[in-house]
C-alpha cells in the first residue's frame, strides 16, 4: 500500500507540472508541414482552445504532427499521412451496345485496413459530369441500359467503404449506344451464304513510364508493343478478335530493363463490338543498390514511375517502415534509406505511385539483407531459356503462360514468345517443361 500510495502521489505531482505547463507557455511556431496538397502551420501543442465532438476532447497533442511508427510491447502509432489506409483505383472497360453500354472494371484492393465494399456507377451526358451515382452492390460489371442510340455518355466508378463513403474515383470512360446493323441482303440469284461477322477490337489506354516499352498480352501470350509517351501515357489496340473471354495483360518495362507487375483484366467481347479499357496505371518499377547492406548504411532505393509521381516505399521487417520520393520528369526516383532501424537479416522492399488522381497497387518485391559489410549488387544475368513473359526469372507465371498451351495448336506469337523459349519443336510437351525445371528460379 505504501509503494502504491508513493507511486500515485508521484503520478499526481508529474501530472500537476504538466497541466501548469500547459496554462503557462505560449506555443511557438516550431516548424511548416506542407505538400502540394496541405499546409500546416505550427504544429505543436496550443492551450486554451480544445477539439470536441459527443464522444471525446481533445486539449492538445503532447508532440509535433510527425511521420513515424511508436511501438511498445502493448501497442504501436503510425503518424503521417503516409500511414493512411489507401485503395487502388480500378481500370474500367466501357462496350456500347444498342440502347445500353456494358461496363466492367477491376477491383480495387484495400491496404493499411481499408476494405471495398461496394461500388458506384457515375453516369452523365457531359464529360466530366455533373453525374448521376448509382451503388450496384459489391460487383465489378454493369450494363447500363435504356440509353439513347447516338448519344455519347461518360462514366466513372467509385468504390466505397463500409461506411458507404467514396474512396477513389476512376478515370472516365465514354461509349455510345447504336442499333444493331442488320446484314445485307444476299445477291440476286442466291448463293454467297451469310456475310462473315466482323472480329471485335479492344483499346487500352493507360499510364506507364516515359518512353517507355509497354506490351499487351493476350492469354498469356504477347499480342501488341507500343511505346509510351514523354508523358508516360499509352494507347494501342488489338482487333479481329473472335468473340469470346480473354485475359488480357499489360506490363511495361523502364529504360534499365525493369519490369512492372502484369495488370490483369478478363473480358468477354463479341463480333462486331470495341471496347476501351482505360485508367490502367501500371506498378512502378524498382530495385536496390546492394544485395547486402551494412547496418546503419544507406540503401538505395530507386525505379521508374510516371513523371513527378509520389512514390510510397515500403520496408518490411518486424516492423513495417514508408517512406516517400518524388519520380522526376523522367519518371525516375530514388531514395537513401537509413537502415539503423532494421534487425539483422532478410528484408524486402516495395512501392507504389499516385498520379493524375490514381493510385497504383504496391508492385514486385525486391529482397536485401543487412549485415555487417556492404555487397554491391551485381546487374542481373537473365536465364537463357523458360524465361517466358521476360522478367530475367522462371517461376510460376512463366510455367501458367506454358501450361495454358498444353495440347492446343500454337499460333505463331505462341510458337515465337513461348516455344522458342523452351523446346523449339512447335507445341507444348513434358520437355518444354523439364527445360522449365532446369531453369527454375522461383
Amino acid at each position: 500500500m505504501i509503494d502504491k500510495g508513493i507511486k500515485f502521489y508521484s503520478l499526481a505531482f508529474v501530472f500537476s507540472l504538466v497541466a501548469i505547463s500547459i496554462i503557462l507557455t505560449q506555443s511557438v511556431g516550431a516548424q511548416v508541414f506542407q505538400s502540394t496538397d496541405f499546409r500546416v502551420v505550427d504544429p505543436v501543442l496550443n492551450p486554451g482552445s480544445f477539439s470536441t465532438s459527443d464522444d471525446y476532447r481533445l486539449f492538445g497533442s503532447i508532440t509535433e504532427i510527425a511521420i513515424g511508427t511508436s511501438t511498445i510491447t502493448d501497442f504501436g502509432i503510425n503518424a503521417g499521412f503516409l500511414f493512411f489506409p489507401f485503395v487502388t483505383t480500378p481500370a474500367v472497360s466501357a462496350t456500347p451496345g444498342d440502347s445500353k453500354v456494358d461496363l466492367s472494371w477491376t477491383a480495387s484492393t484495400g491496404f493499411l485496413g481499408w476494405t471495398v465494399s461496394g461500388y458506384n456507377v457515375g453516369q452523365s451526358t457531359t464529360s466530366g459530369g455533373p453525374y448521376t451515382y448509382t451503388s450496384v452492390g459489391n460487383v465489378l460489371s454493369s450494363s447500363r441500359t435504356g440509353l439513347t442510340n447516338g448519344t455519347t455518355y461518360y462514366f466513372v466508378i467509385r468504390p466505397e467503404d463500409a461506411f458507404g463513403n467514396s474512396i477513389a474515383t476512376s478515370t472516365e470512360v465514354s461509349g455510345a449506344p447504336a442499333a444493331a446493323v442488320p446484314p445485307p441482303p444476299p445477291p440476286p440469284g442466291g448463293g454467297g451464304g451469310p456475310p462473315l461477322p466482323t472480329g471485335a477490337k479492344v483499346i487500352f489506354r493507360g499510364i506507364a513510364y516515359p518512353l517507355s516499352k509497354v506490351f499487351v498480352l493476350r492469354d498469356g501470350v504477347l499480342a501488341v508493343q507500343t511505346i509510351a509517351g514523354g508523358d508516360a501515357r499509352f494507347e494501342t489496340s488489338i482487333s479481329n478478335l473472335s468473340g469470346g473471354s480473354y485475359t488480357f495483360g499489360v506490363y511495361g518495362e523502364d529504360p534499365q530493363g525493369r519490369k512492372s507487375t502484369i495488370f490483369s483484366f478478363p473480358l468477354t467481347v463479341t463480333d462486331n463490338t470495341e471496347t476501351t479499357i482505360s485508367g490502367i496505371f501500371l506498378t512502378p518499377t524498382i530495385d536496390v543498390d546492394k544485395i547486402q547492406v551494412k547496418r546503419g548504411d544507406d540503401i538505395g532505393i530507386l525505379g521508374f514511375s510516371s513523371p513527378d509521381a509520389r512514390v510510397t516505399i515500403s520496408v518490411n521487417s518486424p516492423q513495417e517502415f514508408f517512406v516517400q520520393a518524388n519520380a522526376t520528369p523522367d519518371g525516375s526516383y530514388f531514395y537513401a534509406f537509413d537502415t539503423s532501424p532494421l534487425d539483422f537479416g532478410e528484408h524486402t522492399t516495395k512501392s507504389k505511385a499516385l498520379a493524375a488522381n490514381l493510385s497504383s497497387g504496391f508492385g514486385s518485391l525486391v529482397g536485401f539483407r543487412v549485415g555487417d559489410s556492404n555487397i554491391i549488387k551485381a546487374p542481373q544475368v537473365c536465364p537463357q531459356k523458360g524465361d517466358v513473359n521476360e522478367d530475367c526469372r522462371v517461376n510460376l507465371v512463366d510455367f501458367s503462360i506454358t501450361a495454358f498451351w498444353w495440347n492446343r495448336t500454337l499460333t505463331q506469337a505462341a510458337k515465337d514468345s513461348v516455344d522458342a523459349k523452351l523446346w523449339p519443336d512447335g507445341k507444348i510437351t513434358l520437355r518444354d517443361f523439364s527445360v522449365m525445371a532446369f531453369y527454375w528460379t522461383g
